[in-house]
């Protein structure tokens, strides 16, 4: 039987206008702007105004990630159109694709097979101008910077010690290191300096967790772009920059509507990794969403270890949300992965390989439950290979914890096939919690780093280079120690190395650099190798899209 590709099932919907879709979710006119007939900005004022309670937050999250593939983003609008089958007023919020994977390896972000948001080409493409916002607004702050040591550097800055890097939204790994400002005198000073993906630039993580737009200015002239010749922090306040970054942003920060296939309102807002930054859509598109359904389904990007690590003691903390369950996906085929059966097998029934494989989705079940203390399920999402006695293997051992196991068929059947999954979450957001998070912003910067560490990767322990150490005692100094942590490192292992599959124990995390994004307001912590500017593989998924001669595109994924 052949399967149409997601583009193709995408572009034979028919969509509803955006005015339709936004009077479902109950969003009046006034705060609506139109982006043609099936996006729209909604008014950062529909939050100020809104006297609605808020509704339910439900977060998705994963197993760790495999070259097999979760289906994270899948399930999650795949459940919001099932609980809305089952009569509830629901709202799905998501991140916005970048267009670094979307050409590259990994593909579109936005669902699969029947459980989609569209317009899926726009979505993944150039959107609503979001990312190229972002991209210029950390662009302008470079060039700013670069212009004020050229002309005399009244603030002292030392060209060796900057720390701002310019971006762009595309893999490109050449662009990692490079040597500007040569050719003479009038063109610039001469200095080392490097691109990171736009995803990975702390103008989106500001973004992301900038609750309006008065926030938003005070954190972006709150970012770091070097320091000075005395070993003093220079900021983008001190360059007089933050303004016009914010004339910029300020459509950026506005979230997006668009709809699912089955015309459930989606918000798709904001876009960082969750591998080198805090992995969720905007704070303001959660709340806002929040306002305007009695459920919200949301993600977070990559594994439990990242995503939901990240959602839970950066997001949630600073923009003060209480998830009321929580979704852990998981595929037998991913599963039998980590349990080290190679690609190719996959399609065959192999009980041990699962049954070595299912600690990993053990343990970012029990850290959801024992650690953050939050009511949780565990989607199974379902291939057509996986049989009867594997499925019954995961349900067994999710029941010894505790934990239900619902079959998502959402890729296959869209909202009818998550009608389940959707029962079992309404069930579970009833069910009473007591959340908390993994560590206490007072411990200081090392110990933080063990509690993440010892309580969810169930690593021995942290381990920083000497570089790392005097990053730390120098942050300390600065009063940045009572920061969140946001830990860069592999998506495909609960430890810093990629080739440790499954519930690894025994290891330690190597952080080699410690950085403040103080606009932001976390610490990051660099691990293993992790790039913030990521290269294309050998085959990027750019041959294979093309547009036709009626501007219909092709090859999306």
């Amino acid at each position: 039987m052949g399967y149409k590709s997601d583009i193709e099932i995408a572009q034979e919907t028919v969509m509803e206008p955006i005015s339709q879709v936004a009077e479902e979710a109950g969003i009046a006119e006034e705060y609506l702007e139109h982006y043609g007939r099936y996006k729209a900005k909604i008014d950062y004022r529909l939050l100020k105004e809104s006297k609605a309670p808020d509704g339910k937050l439900i977060l998705v999250t994963a197993i760790t990630p495999t070259p097999a593939g979760e289906g994270k983003t899948t399930t999650t609008v795949g459940l919001a159109d099932g609980m809305r089958r089952i009569g509830k007023k629901v709202m799905v919020a998501l991140r916005e694709p970048s267009l670094g994977p979307v050409f590259g390896i990994k593909g579109g972000a936005a669902g699969g097979g029947y459980a989609q948001v569209v317009p899926m080409e726009d979505i993944n493409l150039h959107f609503t101008g979001d990312m190229h916002a972002i991209g210029a607004a950390n662009n302008l702050l470079a060039a700013m910077l670069d212009n004020h040591i050229y002309q005399g550097n009244r603030l002292n800055i030392d060209p060796r010690r900057i720390t701002w890097k310019r971006c762009v939204d595309m893999n490109d790994r050449q662009l990692r290191f490079i040597t500007d400002g040569l050719g003479g005198r009038v063109n610039g000073v001469p200095r080392e300096d490097g691109y990171d993906i736009t995803v990975a630039s702390e103008v989106m993580a500001v973004l992301c967790l900038a609750s309006d737009i008065t926030d938003l200015k005070e954190r972006l002239s709150r970012i770091i772009v070097g320091y000075t010749y005395d070993d003093e922090p220079v900021t983008a306040g001190d360059l007089k920059a933050a303004g016009a970054m914010a004339a910029l942003l300020k459509d950026a920060l506005k979230p997006n509507l668009v709809q699912t296939l089955e015309h459930t309102p989606a918000i798709v807002h904001g876009g960082p990794f969750a591998n080198i930054a805090h992995g969720c859509n905007s704070v303001m598109a959660t709340k806002m969403a929040l306002k305007l359904g009695d459920y919200v389904v949301t993600e977070a990007g990559f594994g439990a270890d990242l995503g939901a690590e990240k959602f839970l003691d950066i997001k949630c903390r600073m923009a003060g949300l209480k998830p009321s369950a929580v979704v852990v996906v998981a595929t037998v085929r991913a599963l039998k992965l980590h349990g080290g059966v190679p690609k190719t097998e996959l399609a065959e029934e192999n009980l041990e390989a699962l049954e070595k494989g299912l600690p990993n989705l053990l343990q970012h079940v029990s850290n959801i439950r024992d650690v953050y203390h939050l009511p949780c399920v565990v989607a199974i999402n379902a291939f057509p290979t996986d049989t009867e006695a594997e499925l019954k293997l995961v349900e067994e051992k999710c029941r010894q914890l505790g934990v239900n196991v619902a079959l998502s068929e959402v890729w296959a059947k869209g909202g009818e096939g998550g009608v389940r999954l959707a029962e079992e979450v309404v069930r579970l957001c009833e069910e009473p919690s007591d959340f908390r998070y993994c560590y206490d912003l007072d411990l200081p910067i090392e110990e933080k780093l063990e509690a993440i560490t010892k309580k969810i990767y169930h690593g021995e322990g942290v381990v920083l280079t000497p570089a790392a150490k005097k990053q730390a005692a120098k942050l300390t100094a600065l009063g940045f120690d009572k920061c969140p942590i946001c830990v860069a490192k592999t998506q495909y292992s609960f430890s810093d190395s990629a080739s440790l599959l499954g519930a690894p124990r025994g290891f330690k995390i190597t952080v080699r650099n410690l950085k403040i994004s103080a606009g932001a307001g976390f610490i990051v912590a660099l691990t293993g190798d992790i790039m913030t500017m990521p290269g294309l593989p050998k085959v990027p998924a750019a041959e294979k899209i093309d547009v036709d001669e009626d501007g219909r595109i092709s090859g999306l994924f």
